[in-house]
């Protein structure tokens, strides 16, 4: 046999711990797998002292260390677990520009800075992998950048954060509000006690810029892909999506579009409706579910837990297989690909099917008002549905005001978000309560 490669982990945290645990417990069959054993040699973390359940008074705990550069120098193969941005990016290009491959999880450094990192790994022609970067223990960066190599990709829709899909499922199925379901989630370690980054959609745009970029061969940064959050979905707008047969589920997109004669990609992240008998309307709890339309391959999907210590460990364990067997028997996984660098288009360029509801005063003529604004826009309606009207008080009167429902058909986001300025300047329209895309159908 070879000899052992040295691996160095950067971060001891609930993915750390578990990737540490499984390359001793199963370091037999991983030498098997890879031509050679693969040595844990250190784990890089920033207080040697601190308790950390399931690694104090075990021998994980004798590789603790608070010397992250020296454990790097000494490595054949990095796993970067630490997250954020530094020392993370600091430690990362240290490592390659030392000789190491990388294995990492880190969706915002990939988005950020992911073209730099690529571009060292390529110089120094070592790997840079990241399968867990991207909906946890699910195989979607393989397929995307290997399996799908020689097709032409041309939508990505995916449910790529296990929070807010569990936060929008209990909404769903026991009708809790957003601040309830995101409490239960924080309560059962699927949401931080900061939870910001989940609800306002920041994880998920990390993660669609890099799908983005690797079904497009394009090179897209967080800073290309427009972003809307759940925080302001209530539990009626999930009970009015259920009325009208869909769910509502936070969705990171990424498709190929023509604008003004352009021809490039648009990636977004927002909450959407989704037809009941889709495949997504189906994940639930912190599932996680990627949907990709290819030119040849048709409809793929990719199913399974998107985070989590475990399922997370399963995908960085894959990635450090792979990249170690090169070290054994030579070769290079794939580089980047951004030959197309294809233009990434505003978020107005997009185009989808909406539901706009309106609180509107109950009289003839109202209707055909709101219809006006529509056409206006050049927006044409699929379908309308009305509530029976109740009676508010206004000024001391009681007025009558209904509910309208209303479906258009797939138009520019520019021109919903100027029918919706036109709308509220209606004297009879009191309210427009919510606007939501509808995707999938």
């Amino acid at each position: 046999m070879p000899a052992p490669l040295k691996v160095a982990l950067l971060g001891c945290g609930v993915v750390g711990t578990q990737v540490a645990r499984r390359l001793v417990e199963h370091a037999d069959e991983l030498a098997s797998r890879v031509g050679t054993r693969v040595d844990l040699v250190g784990i890089a973390v920033r207080d040697v002292a601190v308790p950390r359940e399931d690694v104090t008074g075990t021998p994980l705990a004798d590789l603790l260390t608070a010397d992250a550069e020296a454990l790097v120098d000494g490595a054949d193969v990095v796993v970067e677990l630490m997250g954020g941005i530094e020392p993370a990016r600091t430690l990362i290009l240290r490592a390659i520009q030392g000789g190491a491959s990388v294995v990492t999880a880190n969706k915002a450094l990939l988005a950020q800075d992911g073209p730099a990192l690529y571009a060292a790994a390529d110089a120094a022609g070592v790997d840079l992998y990241f399968e867990a970067a991207v909906a946890g223990a699910i195989p979607i960066v393989r397929p995307v950048r290997e399996s799908l190599a020689g097709d032409q990709v041309q939508r990505v829709l995916g449910i790529v954060n296990g929070t807010t899909n569990y936060v929008l499922d209990r909404m769903t199925t026991e009708g809790l509000e957003l601040d309830q379901a995101v409490k239960e989630a924080q309560s059962l370690g699927y949401a931080e006690a900061d939870p910001s980054a989940d609800v306002d959609g920041y994880d998920a745009a990390a993660k669609a810029a890099i799908l983005a970029s690797l079904a497009f061969h394009t090179r897209v940064s967080l800073d290309d892909v427009s972003r809307e959050g759940i925080g302001a979905v209530t539990a009626d707008d999930v009970a009015w999506a259920q009325r009208t047969g869909h769910v509502i589920k936070l969705l990171a997109i990424a498709e190929r579009n023509t604008s003004g004669g352009v021809t490039g990609i648009q990636v977004r992240v927002h909450p959407a409706l989704v037809p009941a008998d889709h495949p997504l309307a189906g994940v639930h709890g912190a599932f996680n579910a990627v949907f990709v339309e290819a030119e040849a391959a048709g409809e793929l999907m990719f199913y399974g837990r998107g985070a989590g210590g475990a399922p997370t460990s399963s995908a960085v364990l894959g990635d450090l297989v792979s990249v170690a067997r090169h070290r054994v028997l030579g070769g290079r996984g794939p580089v980047e690909s951004s030959y197309a660098a294809l233009p990434v288009l505003p978020a107005d360029a997009a185009r989808t099917k909406f539901q706009v509801r309106l609180d509107v005063a109950d009289r003839p003529g109202v209707l055909a008002q709101v219809a006006a604004r529509l056409a206006d826009q050049d927006v044409s309606i699929e379908a309308v549905r009305q509530t029976a009207a109740r009676v508010v008080e206004d000024d001391g009167a009681d007025v009558a005001v209904a509910r309208l429902l209303i479906t258009t058909h797939a138009a520019p986001e520019s021109a919903l978000t100027a029918t919706v300025a036109a709308l509220t300047q209606l004297d009879a329209v009191r309210d427009v309560v919510s606007v939501l895309r509808v995707e999938g159908a």
